[in-house]
């Protein structure tokens, strides 16, 4: 999807493992784009030694980031602000004016009745991103 060679749908311990001999040792950068502190964790664990960890936005949790591995190995992190409301206006009418397409991201289309599903299809991996219709 968008050019990935590889893709990894395991969860917990399996995908650091799969990753790391995917990469050779693990990445030299890892994007953290969910914000949770999960995902903050698996991006540092699956980072090389001497690599960087970028995130987008405030990662949600505790705040807890996983720093002796981070100090032992090297690890760079890196974040910043996501200012994703900024570039709404923009983005959605390129969408209605038919110059952007949105199917690549949005996956899946369920109905107002139907939000809870689209999470639980998210959450199983069967969805990446739910668009909801009135």
């Amino acid at each position: 999807m968008f050019g990935a060679t590889d893709v990894v749908t395991t969860h917990g311990t399996e995908t650091i493992s799969e990753v790391l001999e995917l990469t050779k040792g693990g990445g030299h950068a890892v994007l953290e784009c969910v914000g949770s502190e999960e995902a903050l964790t698996l991006s540092v664990s699956v980072a090389r030694p001497g690599g960087t960890v970028g995130f987008v936005g405030a990662p949600h949790g505790s705040g807890q980031v996983p720093i002796q591995r981070m100090f032992s190995k090297n690890i760079g992190l890196r974040g910043g602000l996501a200012p994703a409301r900024a570039y709404l206006p923009e983005l959605l009418n390129g969408v209605l004016e038919g110059r952007l397409k949105p199917s690549p991201i949005l996956d899946l289309s369920v109905s107002l009745d139907e939000v809870a599903a689209g999470y639980a299809a998210m959450d199983q991996r069967r969805a990446m991103k739910v668009m909801v219709r009135p």
